[in-house]
C-alpha cells in the first residue's frame, strides 16, 4: 500500500498521487509483459525435449465417417503447442495492456505538467473516456506534449531529458503510424516492405519510451509545482498569523 494524500490535502498532492497512480499501473503491465514474454520463450524453446508416444483416441459410440476411425495423438506435442499458444496470447496481451498503460500514464503527466503550467489546479488527471466501448474503464490517451520551452526558460535542470524522452516517443508513434499506413495498402513494394519492418522495429518500443517519459515528467511535474507549493506554503501563514491572538495593547 501507498501513502495517499487525505482529503483535505491540497490539490498538488492528490494530483501527483493521481500521476503516480497511472505510473504503478504502467510499471505492473511492464512486468507483466516481461514476465510473459520469458514464459512464452520458455514454452516454444527449440530445444525442448519432445517425446514421440503415442496414444489412441477412440471414437464415440454414434461417431460415423472419418470421426469413427481411431486417431493417433502425440499428448507431449499436443500438450506443447497448447501451452505455446497460451503463452504466446498471454504475451499479446500483456504487451498491449503495457503499452496502453504506459501511454496513459505519459500522457496523463503531460497533461498534468501542461494544467500547471496553465495557471489551473486540478486535483485529478482527466482523460477522455472510449466512445466504441460501454463503461468509463477504457480510456484514451491524450497528448503527450508540454511546454518544454517554458521548462527551459524557468532554468529547469532536466528539461532537455524531458525534451529527449519525448522525442524518442514521438519517433515510436511516428514509426507505428508509418507501418501501419503501409501495411494497409493493396500493394507493398520491395522496398516499402523494408521501411515497414524498419517502422514496425522501431515502433515496438513505445512502450518502454512512453513509460520512460512518464517517468521524467513526474520530476518535471514537482518543478512546476514549486511555485503553487510556495504560494500555498505562504497563504497558509498569512492565515495562522491573521488567526493568531493579538497581545495586548496591539488589538485594533
Amino acid at each position: 500500500m501507498y501513502d495517499l494524500a487525505p482529503d483535505n490535502a491540497p490539490w498538488f498532492e492528490h494530483l501527483v498521487d493521481s500521476v503516480r497512480a497511472l505510473g504503478h499501473a504502467a510499471r505492473d503491465w511492464q512486468l507483466a509483459a516481461q514476465d510473459a514474454t520469458v514464459a512464452h520463450g520458455r514454452a516454444d524453446h527449440p530445444g525442448l525435449d519432445f517425446h514421440e508416444g503415442q496414444v489412441i483416441g477412440l471414437p464415440w459410440p454414434d461417431a460415423t465417417g472419418w470421426d469413427a476411425r481411431p486417431q493417433p495423438r502425440r499428448p507431449h506435442g499436443t500438450a506443447q503447442r497448447a501451452l505455446e499458444k497460451h503463452y504466446r496470447d498471454v504475451m499479446y496481451q500483456a504487451q498491449h495492456g503495457y503499452e496502453d498503460a504506459a501511454r496513459l500514464y505519459a500522457s496523463g503527466a503531460a497533461w498534468a505538467v501542461r494544467a500547471v503550467q496553465d495557471g489551473l489546479q486540478p486535483q485529478l488527471v482527466e482523460f477522455h473516456g472510449e466512445p466504441r466501448t460501454e463503461g468509463p474503464d477504457v480510456l484514451v490517451p491524450g497528448s503527450e506534449r508540454i511546454g518544454i520551452d517554458a521548462l527551459r526558460t524557468a532554468r529547469y535542470s532536466d528539461a532537455e531529458k524531458v525534451a529527449a524522452a519525448f522525442k524518442r516517443l514521438d519517433d515510436c508513434l511516428y514509426s507505428g503510424q508509418v507501418a501501419e499506413d503501409l501495411g494497409h495498402q493493396d500493394y507493398i513494394a520491395d522496398h516499402e516492405a523494408a521501411e515497414m519492418f524498419e517502422a514496425w522495429t522501431v515502433a515496438e518500443g513505445t512502450a518502454d519510451a512512453a513509460y520512460a517519459y512518464g517517468l521524467v515528467l513526474e520530476g518535471a511535474l514537482q518543478f512546476v509545482l514549486l511555485g503553487p507549493k510556495d504560494a500555498h506554503r505562504k497563504a497558509l501563514a498569512a492565515a495562522r498569523a491573521a488567526a493568531a491572538p493579538q497581545p495586548e495593547g496591539e488589538a485594533r
